[in-house]
């Protein structure tokens, strides 16, 4: 599985932003997906995650209420909705498929966010 992440950029303090992960060759049906994100200087940290089924996700406690993980209908892509966002949720932003003991990272996609 090849992962692509995408969607980062600059935005302003309290903006918006949607990340998407998407998958090369192969639906994400059966992976379960999480989110990651690093900041310099600091470890990657987790920030979202999505069961494969869909029906159940997690969230890091800094980032809920405010950020949405979500699939589509074809299970190809899956989605990061980022709301309100805050200079401190800058950091370079991983996707990470789990199945069956396969573990697979895309590379990263860079959000800043300007006070």
């Amino acid at each position: 599985v090849q992962l692509q992440a995408s969607g980062g950029g600059l935005v302003q303090a309290g903006g918006s932003l949607r990340l998407s992960c998407t998958s090369s060759g192969r639906t994400l049906s059966r992976y379960d997906i999480g989110w990651f994100r690093q900041a310099p200087g600091k470890e990657r940290e987790f920030v979202a995650a999505s069961r494969w089924n869909g029906g159940n996700t997690f969230y890091a406690d800094s980032v809920k209420g405010r950020f949405t993980i979500s699939r589509d209908n074809a299970k190809t892509t899956v989605f990061l909705q980022m709301n309100s966002l805050k200079p401190e949720d800058t950091a370079v932003y991983y996707c990470k498929a789990i199945y069956s003991g396969e573990i697979y990272w895309g590379q990263g996609t860079q959000v800043t966010v300007s006070s």
